[in-house]
């Protein structure tokens, strides 16, 4: 089941992004997700399974460029390559979808799992080396919405 985040889930989200660390997050990057959630969270949306959170991921948008950006998805480490990251990336497009408002759907990711991203017809716009961390490169992806 897919929902909206909701500020009691703080303590599992926190806990998927360090199961992440440091496969796919810098250790550095905690913090930049507790501010995220305090501070910048747009539309977050949990993947629940038997009432446990096993995904994350959100969207924020840049209305006057006509860009939303999808944002810090994980998925529980033990739940990877079953699809849950697909439906949870598959809904925010989808709901983007209805928004007229927007022309172009951004995500900012890694080399790590890029390729995800392209399967889902997502392009390659640009590299940038150790963005995030050292050996944490910003590969920014970009797709037309659909509206």
């Amino acid at each position: 089941m897919i929902r909206e985040y909701s500020n009691k889930d703080k303590p599992k989200v926190i806990e998927l992004l360090r199961k992440n660390t440091p496969e796919y997050f810098d250790i550095s990057e905690e913090n930049d997700f507790e501010n995220y959630l305090e501070n910048e969270i747009e539309d977050y949306y949990v993947f629940e399974e038997n009432s446990k959170i096993i995904g994350a991921g959100g969207i924020n948008y840049f209305t006057e460029q006509k860009v939303a950006r999808i944002s810090w998805d994980m998925i529980d480490p033990r739940y990877q390559g079953n699809g849950i990251g697909k439906k949870l990336t598959k809904y925010r497009i989808n709901h983007l979808n209805s928004n007229s408002k927007i022309e172009s759907i951004i995500v900012r990711t890694t080399q790590l799992v890029y390729k995800f991203y392209e399967k889902l017809g997502f392009e390659l716009e640009k590299v940038e080396k150790d963005f995030w961390a050292k050996d944490f490169d910003l590969y920014q992806m970009k797709m037309n919405n659909k509206n």
